[in-house]
């Protein structure tokens, strides 16, 4: 079997998605991240798959070997486009084999999947609303942003409001849903300290990016403010990133994103990495339909996995969603908080491409909001 073509698709709302073909009939689907400059991603997808036409789709190590290992290796761009290859590759192999991706990969070692429900949205209201709906669609287990813009050192005013939300929920549902906390690397050290020591009573399942990755010695100081797991993750690029921040010793659970970080196998390489630190893996995937299938692979077969992030009705989901690309539904149907392991050859998943080629027609443009704080400095997002 050869690699004969590669297409890159742009679809809304802020989705990429690339389909290998092969000289016996059979197709791939991977995804990549639009978020790291779309025009970008889809030239060096184009460029990276011009070197693997010809090739075996089999090799998949060997193939991820020759497009990570250049002279300037790792970042978004170059990290999301080996990912969506690499998706792709394994899809073909598994489809080919007539097995599902992850009984390549060691096999089931779980019989279900726990999934969480994003409430809220980018600047969090409603959010005791949103719950005892989430509830009451048997979820056990819901996200959602701590605040808005903050700066350095801010107003006790932005914390009290936070603080308020978490317990609008609490109030509302008591103990029957998780939450998790996401700081989304919005806040400074010195604000990230305060909020963590005043969200410890509500017994939260974990405080997500509570500063940015880059500043990986000020997760010690955030951890001594409180008992509750710190999660990160989500913008790292390579398993090297990840040996630095287990090698903190602070991180109770990693997010590694499958359609950033290398794809399927090399995730599978890093959640391995983390059980031997005895850390949980909670994966990044608020992005696409083909992502979130990669990813559902990796969660059957990883033992360390014990909540899955899902994207459908999130936020970001404006005017399409996850099932609006998908022939066989029931891929994402969530039946009190926890989906049914995939049962179909390779990702598990069919594409309705017919649709894919018409919106990505359409163009997309899509880019992270541009924050400011009140003083007119850039904040982060």
């Amino acid at each position: 079997m050869k690699i004969t073509e590669i297409k890159v698709y742009t679809v809304k709302p802020r989705w990429i998605f690339i389909k290998i073909s092969t000289d016996e009939g059979i197709e791939g689907w991977g995804e990549m991240i639009s978020g790291t400059k779309t025009d970008t991603v889809v030239a060096g997808a184009y460029e990276l798959g011009k070197r693997i036409i010809g090739r075996n789709p089999f090799e998949i190590e060997r193939i991820w070997q020759e497009l990570h290992r250049s002279f300037f290796r790792g970042g978004p761009i170059n990290g999301t486009i080996i990912s969506g290859i690499e998706m792709a590759l394994w899809d073909i192999k598994g489809k080919a084999l007539n097995v599902p991706i992850y009984e390549l990969l060691g096999g089931a070692a779980r019989d279900r999947i726990m999934v969480y429900s994003w409430i809220g949205g980018d600047r969090p209201q409603d959010v005791a609303k949103e719950a005892i709906d989430r509830r009451d669609r048997g979820f056990k287990a819901i996200k959602m942003n701590a605040t808005e813009e903050l700066h350095y050192i801010d107003s006790f005013e932005k914390v009290q409001a936070v603080v308020d939300r978490v317990k609008s929920i609490r109030d509302a549902v008591g103990f029957d849903l998780s939450i998790g906390v996401d700081f989304h690397g919005r806040v400074h050290k010195g604000m990230a300290k305060v909020l963590a020591k005043e969200l410890e009573p509500y017994k939260l399942m974990f405080l997500e990016e509570v500063v940015l990755p880059e500043n990986e010695e000020a997760f010690r100081e955030v951890a001594n403010h409180t008992a509750t797991p710190l999660a990160t993750g989500e913008r790292l690029y390579s398993r090297w990133d990840f040996k630095n921040i287990l090698k903190e010793g602070v991180i109770d659970i990693i997010q590694p994103d499958i359609a950033l970080c290398g794809g399927i196998l090399e995730t599978r390489k890093i959640a391995a990495m983390a059980e031997a630190f005895d850390v949980a893996v909670a994966p990044h995937a608020p992005y696409g339909p083909i992502a979130l299938a990669a990813t559902l692979q990796l969660d059957v077969c990883t033992p360390n996995v014990f909540i899955q992030e899902q994207s459908l009705g999130i936020h970001y989901n404006k005017g399409f969603d996850l099932l609006d690309f998908v022939k066989n539904k029931e891929i994402f149907q969530y039946k009190d908080g926890y989906l049914e392991l995939p049962t179909k050859p390779g990702l598990g998943i069919e594409i309705d491409e017919e649709l894919v080629e018409k919106v990505s027609a359409e163009g997309l443009y899509w880019t992270n909001p541009s924050w400011k704080n009140y003083d007119g400095t850039i904040a982060e997002w």
